[in-house]
């Protein structure tokens, strides 16, 4: 799962990623206004948490970007600022949730899981497909109720695979998707295919039905 983490405060953007990283989440910075509208032209992420006082323009001003794009990244307004008519603009701009400095990262976390669980697997915590389960707060997978053994790619390419079912995800999509900023500097995407091709074989020596297809010349894509 990618984060966007647009904070102007070097300590607290720090704090965040750092925290956010050992739960398995990706994140990326963005100090500034211009970044901010940068990144969001270029990626999609999971869940964008944004701080509306930036040195260089109002982070309410990014919400209508993503709103005029129709983009659907989850949004939290996270700002010092605790005025209501914000928080009412935010939210009527699309933002997700709202949460005032300072503020404990453990219910940071919590909320931007409860993000991505409620748009991506209709706010449960166990994803079910016949004989596959997945267990989101555990991160357990298991097919025909017998355990399956992911890396932490594995499982977070599972998540996203199943997160956008029944759509061609491309190999660049997937690598940035994987390694962020970085997938930009990689000659190939050959790790993608390395990823996926271990995620399949133990999904279905497991005994799990051949959900994810190849689409030759294209991508992979997840049939539900």
């Amino acid at each position: 799962m990618k984060i966007l983490i647009v904070e102007d405060e070097a300590e607290l953007a720090k704090s965040i990623s750092e925290y956010l990283s050992l739960e398995n989440y990706l994140c990326e910075n963005a100090v500034t206004f211009s970044e901010a509208i940068n990144k969001i032209e270029m990626f999609d992420y999971d869940c964008i948490l944004l701080d509306i006082m930036l040195p260089d323009g109002n982070g309410l001003k990014i919400l209508e970007e993503l709103k005029k794009r129709n983009k659907e990244d989850g949004v939290i307004i996270i700002s010092a600022k605790n005025a209501l008519d914000d928080k009412i603009e935010g939210l009527k701009l699309g933002a997700d949730d709202y949460l005032t400095k300072p503020f404990h990262l453990s219910e940071l976390m919590a909320r931007v899981y409860s993000i991505i669980r409620r748009k991506q697997f209709s706010s449960s915590n166990v994803v079910r497909q016949n004989e596959l389960q997945i267990d989101l707060l555990a991160k357990t997978v298991a097919v025909n109720d017998e355990t399956v053994s992911l890396t932490k790619k594995e499982f977070d390419l599972l998540i996203y695979f199943i997160g956008n079912k029944n759509k061609v995800i491309s190999k660049s999509t997937l690598a940035e998707h994987l390694s962020g900023d970085f997938a930009d500097m990689l000659d190939n995407h050959d790790f993608v295919y390395a990823h996926v091709k271990n995620l399949k074989k133990k999904l279905y020596d497991a005994g799990c039905e051949h959900y994810l297809k190849t689409v030759y010349g294209t991508g992979y894509k997840w049939e539900a």
